[in-house]
This record gives structure tokens, C-alpha cells and sequence, in this order.
């Protein structure tokens, strides 16, 4: 091998390395930027937790039962046909377990 190849393989792989460096600073940045923005929005996530908690207190301290409270957020985020549904198979599943008259024994 002559000089000038060895030369020329040299400085391409001087560039390679290079290369493959700013390609790993520039994905390390991606990756602290995601990061950063992840942790940002988990605080944001824990103040508005705090935030709901605080409301539901003061609910409970207007006299507001807020285990109901929150089966009733919870229905609302539903689809209607959903609820529908929903209070079908409770209401079925109490009838067959006896906690409510069945339409036959409410006629007699």
C-alpha cells in the first residue's frame, strides 16, 4: 500500500469517527431533550393530582360523598352506549343475586 492510501484511509476513518460522534451528540440530545420534556410534564401530571385532590376535599367538606363523586367523572368520560350497558348487566346481576325485586315479583 502506498502512502497516499494509507493516508486516504486514514482521514476516512478520522471522518467516520467524526461523524459517528456528532451522530451520537446529536442522539444524546434527542434523548436529554425527551427526557427533560417527560420529567416536565410528570410535575405538571403530580400538581394536577394535587390540584383534584384538593377539589375532591373540598367537596367532601361541603357535605359531598366523593367515592360517588367519582364514579360520576368516570361515567362521563363514557360513551353513552357504554353506560347503558353498564347499568343493564349491574341491574341483571342484582336480580339474579336477589338485592332487587325482578320485574315479575314488582307486578304481583
Amino acid at each position: 500500500m502506498s502512502d497516499v492510501e494509507a493516508r486516504k484511509r486514514t482521514s476516512n476513518g478520522k471522518a467516520s469517527a467524526q461523524r459517528k460522534q456528532s451522530t451520537e451528540a446529536i442522539a444524546a440530545e434527542r434523548l436529554r431533550s425527551f427526557i427533560e420534556r417527560i420529567e416536565r410534564l410528570e410535575e405538571e401530571k403530580a400538581a394536577l393530582a394535587a390540584d383534584i385532590r384538593e377539589v375532591y376535599g373540598e367537596a367532601k367538606g361541603t357535605g359531598f360523598d366523593t367515592k360517588i363523586m367519582r364514579q360520576v367523572v368516570k361515567l362521563r368520560k363514557m360513551d353513552r352506549a357504554d353506560v347503558e350497558e353498564q347499568e343493564t348487566l349491574l341491574d341483571l346481576y342484582c336480580r339474579a343475586l336477589g338485592m332487587r325485586e325482578t320485574a315479575a315479583a314488582a307486578d304481583d
